[in-house]
């Protein structure tokens, strides 16, 4: 049967218009299927390919992925050849320099490296820009082996006078630890900037030389913002905040303005002093200045506040963050915990239970202070317990020494012992010293000569263990014993820390040692504290002289006691700010059990509430009774 030709659809010609349009619709079908997706040389021929039939222009290759798939295979030359054709007026370097970028700040730097070497290897030639994406990859890496090589291909290309790679190669040496060789590097160099200074100042602090940090510092030609802050949270990371304070007030004096980290710094440093005053300026300036919601600033203040003893400012603090991590939610908690309010401690963490965040260790720590503070040994026991198996929280020595404290102050010291003994790390100075302290309250001799001879190993020259057995001894009318402890620490020369307190008024810190009698104003605090001594008599006072752990006349005693810096503080507090406000005091060692009852018939004799921060926790005296329940 034959067909008629009409039967047949015959296509027109395309016309001009047609082919250009198909052209087109090609080379989007190519960009969008395969332009971005080729992970082979094998593939990138297939690209290739379709480039070809569709009369593209090569220039729509992604150069830098053409050189990742083609770098570690036998096709690196075939890459090189599709550079040289797309790129032919720039050299081949500035692509690879893009793939060394692309890897060196990737998951895995190591391939920048091992990129350069195969660079090397075909002859291509290194510019500055490659050293500073390799020597980046040193550094992800800490890579110090590698990065003396690229020290090297710096100094044999003539690239010495680069001052962005000669900071590289000194935070490479300085982070790597080799502060001798980034020191050597640094003297050398002809030309320094500030991020020159201040690579160097920040790498000391991390070797925890202050001293050295400083004296850079100290001969800079110029500093910023950063230069200033390095130097300040390097002091409070060393443990020197009132360095830390001073530099501030020079850094303000000199017109530089804080920025978020300074702020952190500063109040850090004004938890560590308890310096309320100005922790509350920059508590402004950083409102002013919009770090509200910066959640490290709110948690630094919510613990520069609980330091200063303003728990309910802290509180506050909390309560309007709109967002709050694991870290507020613990610096609340042990805030609480170290002011007493254990309950309200356990509420907030069922709170923090419900509301779906995790623990971390700091939090159970929070948690197992505030049952060692109020003797709930129950609950405390619980939360141990809990932390690895309902949490996965391994404990740590810290975990184990709180458990001890909490054994230990609730009277259970044969049990504390034998947890020490089964505990499953090697038990510090920390953990020791808490059964130690123990054995005083409960006067138990026997255990604290247990205690001692691993003391003595652990930490032979803190003068606190020798005190408290020296003072155990003499509680239990063993002088002789008393005696021989003395001499050993003369014999060793071990010092006791001198006790002092320290209260702040009107912005000045003012300093008291125990029997204080060089302070301009000591005449008319004794003078004071006769007034009150009379007044406390009248509801029942006695001095405690137990705490006199001298064999001296017992009216020399009550003269000794009378004159312990916490009362000196008090009363110098008492004479110079307005009635009815706060008292708050800082106290280097635990407050007596004499001045404790003081304390609390004061704070209703004069009506003020008055808050001290000793040595392990906060006490807050009101209306004749301490948030410490009288158990501390």
């Amino acid at each position: 049967m034959v067909l008629a030709l009409s039967s047949f659809y015959v296509p027109q010609s395309p016309n001009r218009n047609q082919i250009h349009h198909a052209k087109l619709q090609s080379s989007e079908t190519l960009k969008t299927d395969l332009l971005h997706s080729f992970n082979s040389p094998f593939e990138l021929r297939q690209v290739q390919a379709q480039i070809i039939k569709t009369n593209t222009s090569l220039s729509i290759l992604p150069l830098t992925r053409v050189g990742l798939v083609c770098a570690f295979t036998p096709s690196f030359h075939y890459a090189q050849q599709i550079f040289d054709c797309v790129e032919s007026q720039k050299p081949e370097t500035f692509v690879w320099n893009y793939c060394l970028k692309a890897l060196a700040e990737g998951d895995s730097p190591i391939d920048a490296i091992m990129l350069f070497y195969r660079l090397r290897q075909y002859d291509v030639c290194p510019d500055s820009f490659t050293c500073s994406y390799v020597i980046r990859a040193c550094l992800n890496l800490s890579d110090l082996w590698n990065g003396r090589i690229l020290h090297g291909v710096v100094e044999k290309f003539g690239f010495q006078s680069n001052l962005y790679l000669q900071n590289m190669i000194v935070h490479l040496y300085s982070s790597c630890g080799e502060m001798k060789d980034a020191r050597l590097l640094f003297e050398k160099m002809p030309q320094k900037d500030v991020v020159t200074w201040n690579t160097m100042i920040a790498q000391l602090i991390k070797q925890r030389d202050d001293e050295g940090a400083y004296d850079l510092f100290a001969r800079m030609p110029e500093r910023n913002v950063r230069s200033w802050t390095s130097m300040i949270a390097g002091y409070v990371k060393c443990g020197k905040p009132k360095e830390a304070i001073h530099l501030f007030a020079k850094m303000e004096e000199a017109g530089v303005k804080c920025n978020e980290v300074t702020v952190v710094a500063v109040l850090t440093a004004c938890a560590d002093l308890g310096a309320l005053d100005l922790g509350k300026r920059i508590h402004e300036y950083s409102n002013r200045h919009g770090f509200k919601r910066n959640v490290h600033i709110s948690n630094t203040l919510i613990d520069m506040y609980v330091k200063c003893g303003c728990l309910e400012e802290a509180c506050k603090i909390f309560e309007e963050m709109e967002k709050r991590t694991v870290v507020s939610w613990s610096a609340m908690i042990g805030g609480l915990a170290m002011h007493g309010r254990a309950e309200e401690a356990l509420r907030l963490f069922s709170e923090m239970s419900q509301v779906g965040m995790e623990p971390n260790g700091v939090t159970f720590i929070g948690l197992l202070h505030a049952c060692s503070h109020m003797g709930l040994i129950n609950q405390g026991r619980k939360f141990f317990d809990s932390m690895t198996r309902d949490y996965g929280i391994i404990p740590q020595i810290e975990h184990y020494g709180c458990l001890v404290d909490l054994l230990s102050r609730a009277g259970l010291l044969h049990e504390a012992h034998e947890f020490i003994l089964n505990m499953p790390m090697k038990p510090n100075g920390v953990v020791w010293g808490a059964l130690l302290g123990a054995c005083r309250v409960h006067k138990n001799v026997e255990m604290a000569e247990e205690a001692i001879k691993h003391l003595l190993e652990l930490d032979p020259l803190n003068d606190g263990y020798y005190v408290v057995l020296s003072n155990i001894y003499a509680e239990a009318g063993r002088w002789e014993d008393t005696a021989r402890v003395r001499k050993f620490m003369k014999d060793q020369q071990v010092k006791k820390t001198p006790g002092w307190s320290s209260i702040t008024v009107d912005g000045v810190v003012h300093e008291f040692v125990a029997g204080e009698e060089s302070h301009p104003a000591t005449e008319q605090i004794l003078q004071r504290w006769d007034e009150l001594l009379k007044e406390m008599r009248l509801k029942g006072y006695v001095p405690n002289t137990s705490v006199v752990l001298l064999d001296i006349e017992e009216g020399e005693k009550v003269k000794f006691v009378s004159r312990h810096s916490e009362k000196l503080a008090l009363v110098f507090g008492l004479i110079n700010t307005p009635a009815g406000t706060p008292i708050r005091i800082m106290k280097n060692l635990r407050i007596c059990e004499d001045c404790h009852a003081a304390f609390k018939l004061i704070s209703a004799i004069v009506n003020r509430q008055i808050v001290i921060r000793d040595r392990n926790r906060f006490h807050c005296f009101k209306d004749n009774t301490c948030s410490c329940g009288d158990y501390w």
